[in-house]
């Protein structure tokens, strides 16, 4: 019995744990519940991803945010409610925002990963968002670690400032232009006699003990003549790390490491150079050529660009050398092909995750929304139409279906069934759709068949005056029983007229519902592949949450289309019915009038 019991135990355990695979979102605990939204960043650094065959620590790790990727609106407009935590879920991530712009939905931010995980797509970081009364959390100076001593973002005219806990800023000049749109965010454009100069410091003397990496995004438009990217000395021996013609070259006075490979014109290149006992040079994170250049002493000032003809973007300056597998991540993780880093969808603090819908929705833009919110006013007004026109040809029709029993059980006199007090009822200052519900409906007042008869027993009446037809004989010309059809064929006229009123509202929807849903699409796909190529991250994770979004314009015009569509046709159709009653009507109506009062 005993093992009986401890069997149904497991079982039960079981089936818990299987019921909890099943939602994966609730097993990690929120961080804060002061924060209404989070998202999930994953690192990938297997062979699809970074390829990297080591663990790293403390990297500092680029994630772009844009519109189709990340829901600005949901976020504080400077982007201050920001908060990355570690996987755990626990921990808080140092980070700063190199730029945040909410109007055009860009944000390029820097996080400091404690760990990258070797061969993993396991490596995951979570993005907080969505609190008003959150203040700025971003850190630049510990968003690095010791060993980073200098890192230029170049978004400052001028001079450009060092992101580090050291404060390693550029000499002011204006001899270097700012690019507002460069490969990550604003850049450096040099022009061969630019040049950008950084003050000796403690900070930046290199060793070959210690060691040294040099590396940025650079992209030139011509061959070069002898341009230095990056140069420092100690008097005698300097380093420098240049481009000749299309070739990198890094090295001291006759020892020099050149690469074979050539840099594509127009086209971003991640150079790095690492060296202590031996020199590397990196190209877009894939050795292409060292020495055994021993690094000298280096102490004096830095200088950037000399004779450069081109743009240059994130040089970064560390005092060890940094491994293969760092540079590595960081040429794949920060250019136009970026493999590291996938964006998961995002996740509102209701115990759970949020639909795919409602993933789309909050990815939807500005334009969107004003598509959106026009189609649902057009919704709206074409539904109050159908439902309006329905009760309205559905009571007339009824009271043409009693009215029409009532006249044909007429034997001589065909006015017996029009009321006088009848022309009350008709200047009645209700609508059509009021009277249809609330009318007394005594005199078949909602019927435009009964309201035909009457202009019609008001026409024989006119030309009888108040004596009784039937006291002095049959007295209308073929001329008066014409002028009684064509008051007839006016009244019908007139009553259909009614009866489509406001129907061209449901063809606009019909018809304008598509096209103003199909405008929002094209605009939202332009503006989603505007914001990618603006912010260089190309993958299918950024491209599709945009994407989706933009068709949800092109859902809210299928939305007005397709019931104002069916509802048109449905309503179209009794309105034709009731047309050819009319018809009928006036016929039968005028052959009764010659058949009585004729000459």
């Amino acid at each position: 019995m005993k093992l009986q019991s401890n069997k149904k135990i497991a079982h039960i355990f079981l089936l818990f744990a299987s019921l909890i695979s099943l939602f994966p979102n609730m097993a990690h605990a929120w961080w804060s519940d002061d924060w209404a939204y989070r998202k999930k960043i994953i690192l990938n650094t297997t062979a699809s991803g970074s390829d990297i065959k080591t663990d790293l620590a403390s990297v500092p790790v680029l994630v772009r945010l844009h519109t189709g990727n990340f829901d600005f609106l949901s976020a504080k407009d400077d982007g201050a409610d920001l908060r990355f935590v570690s996987g755990d879920d626990t921990t808080p991530l140092k980070y700063h925002i190199e730029k945040y712009d909410a109007l055009n939905e860009l944000a390029v931010i820097w996080v400091q990963v404690p760990k990258l995980t070797a061969a993993s797509d396991a490596n995951i970081v979570w993005l907080y968002y969505g609190n008003d009364s959150a203040s700025a959390g971003d850190d630049p100076k510990g968003s690095y670690d010791v060993n980073q001593v200098a890192v230029y973002h170049f978004g400052e005219p001028g001079a450009p400032k060092d992101y580090t806990a050291y404060a390693n800023n550029a000499t002011p000049s204006d001899a270097v232009s700012q690019a507002a749109a460069s490969l990550i965010g604003p850049g450096a454009t040099f022009a061969e006699t630019n040049a950008i100069t950084i003050p000796a410091t403690p900070s930046l003397s290199f060793n070959t003990e210690g060691g040294f990496t040099f590396s940025a995004w650079i992209k030139i438009t011509a061959p070069q003549k002898n341009a230095l990217l990056f140069s420092q000395n100690d008097g005698t021996s300097p380093l420098v790390i240049g481009i000749d013609q299309t070739r990198v070259y890094a090295g001291t006075p006759g020892k020099e490491a050149r690469p074979s490979a050539e840099l594509t014109l127009n086209t971003w290149h991640h150079l790095a150079v690492t060296a202590g006992k031996r020199l590397v040079i990196y190209i877009d994170g894939v050795e292409a050529a060292a020495a055994d250049v021993a690094l000298p002493m280096l102490i004096s000032n830095i200088t950037l660009g000399a004779s450069y003809n081109g743009e240059m973007d994130e040089a970064q300056i560390s005092n060890i050398a940094r491994s293969a597998d760092w540079i590595k991540t960081a040429a794949r993780g920060e250019g136009v092909d970026a493999k590291l880093i996938t964006y998961d969808v995002d996740e509102q603090n209701e115990g759970g995750g949020t639909s795919y819908f409602t993933t789309t929705m909050q990815s939807v833009t500005f334009d969107g929304w004003v598509v959106i919110v026009i189609c649902m006013a057009m919704a709206a007004v074409s539904w109050v139409v159908m439902v309006n026109k329905a009760v309205v040809i559905g009571r007339a029709a009824k009271d043409n279906e009693k009215f029409l029993a009532s006249f044909q059980k007429l034997a001589t006199d065909p006015g017996m069934l029009d009321h006088d007090d009848d022309q009350d009822d008709l200047a009645n200052k209700k609508s059509p759709f009021a009277a249809a519900l609330f009318g007394a409906h005594d005199h078949y007042q909602s019927s435009p068949i009964y309201r035909i008869y009457h202009v019609g027993i008001q026409e024989v009446k006119n030309r009888f005056g108040k004596t009784d037809p039937k006291q002095i004989g049959k007295m209308l010309t073929p001329q008066s029983i014409g002028a009684i059809r064509a008051s007839l064929d006016a009244a019908m006229v007139r009553e259909n007229q009614k009866l489509t009123s406001q129907m061209v509202l449901l063809t606009i929807a019909i018809s304008g519902g598509p096209f103003l849903g199909l405008l929002g699409t094209v605009v939202g796909v332009m503006i989603t592949f505007a914001a990618i190529a603006a912010s260089g991250d190309v993958n299918v994770n950024a491209i599709a949450p945009g994407i989706a979004a933009a068709l949800v314009a092109t859902v809210a015009g299928l939305v007005v289309a397709i019931p104002a569509l069916f509802g048109y046709n449905y309503l179209l159709s009794k309105i034709k019915n009731i047309t050819a009653d009319m018809q009928v009507f006036v016929d039968e109506f005028v052959h009764k009038v010659a058949e009585n009062y004729g000459t």
